[in-house]
């Protein structure tokens, strides 16, 4: 196992306040493609799915005339007016070949694959390169990875939770979203998802007393504690590297947490 590295611990203005050591989940290789296979996972789960009426558009007593009409052989109900039914791609006819509610669209992953994928995750929130790929304006920001102290869960407004990250130098990313932010191309914005924008950073940490609604209001930010912590999060779009802020409590607990979880 590589030696363990250290970081930064910076308080709310942005000064730094002493060290820790890093665990050893960040000395994980990336692996983009395992990566890649959970996430995709995950949102297979998130799948409705779909199926029709095996008897649908074949409710009928619709019968083809046969020949020497001058008319085409399909099935037609019955009486003068001849409309076809039953037959494929007709009016009040079945699909030919529609979706089926057993049909498998869970993709699933061993256990031992999800859990290196996450850790892998984790250890791609440390590399500057992998965060600065995925388009994270970083330019600002004093380390990476970026561990906070644990009074960042105490803020419980958007107001100071800006300040916060302000003098953190992660704005410049809050700000990147704010400017991705368009209307949707296509049928989508009528469906319940009209704006798009771009994913900004991720704050984790060990018990959300409010922080998480105060964040809500600032573009791109994402809460989450370290118990509830996945892949997708870390990952989104099944792209590493995602900016994400730790506070100190959260790397004591993943120590805790994976200190006995090395894959082989």
């Amino acid at each position: 196992m590589p030696n363990q590295k250290t970081a930064k611990i910076f308080d709310l203005q942005g000064e730094s306040t002493g060290n820790i050591t890093l665990p050893k989940v960040f000395s994980t290789p990336l692996r983009p493609d395992v990566i890649k296979r959970a996430v995709l996972a995950l949102q297979s789960n998130r799948l409705q799915p779909q199926g029709r009426d095996p008897m649908a558009g074949k409710r009928t007593s619709a019968e083809s005339r046969g020949t020497g009409s001058g008319t085409a052989r399909i099935p037609r109900i019955k009486g003068g007016s001849g409309r076809a039914a039953f037959a494929p791609s007709t009016v009040k006819g079945r699909q030919p070949h529609p979706p089926r509610a057993e049909k498998k669209i869970v993709k699933n992953i061993p256990k031992k694959e999800a859990k290196l994928a996450l850790f892998s995750a984790i250890a791609a929130t440390a590399q500057k390169e992998t965060v600065a790929s995925r388009g994270h304006r970083i330019e600002a920001v004093a380390d990476i990875p970026l561990i906070v102290d644990n009074a960042i869960e105490e803020l419980t407004k958007a107001k100071e939770v800006e300040e916060a990250l302000t003098k953190l130098g992660v704005i410049n990313d809050v700000t990147r979203v704010r400017e991705s932010r368009n209307i949707r191309a296509g049928k989508g914005k009528h469906r319940g998802r009209k704006m798009k924008q771009a994913v900004g950073p991720l704050i984790v940490v060990v018990d959300n007393k409010g922080l998480a609604d105060a964040a809500s209001n600032v573009p791109g930010v994402q809460v989450t504690t370290v118990t509830n912590l996945n892949t997708e999060m870390l990952a989104p779009g099944t792209h590493p590297g995602r900016l994400t802020l730790w506070t100190n409590g959260a790397i004591e607990s993943l120590d805790k947490l994976y200190s006995k979880g090395e894959t082989e």
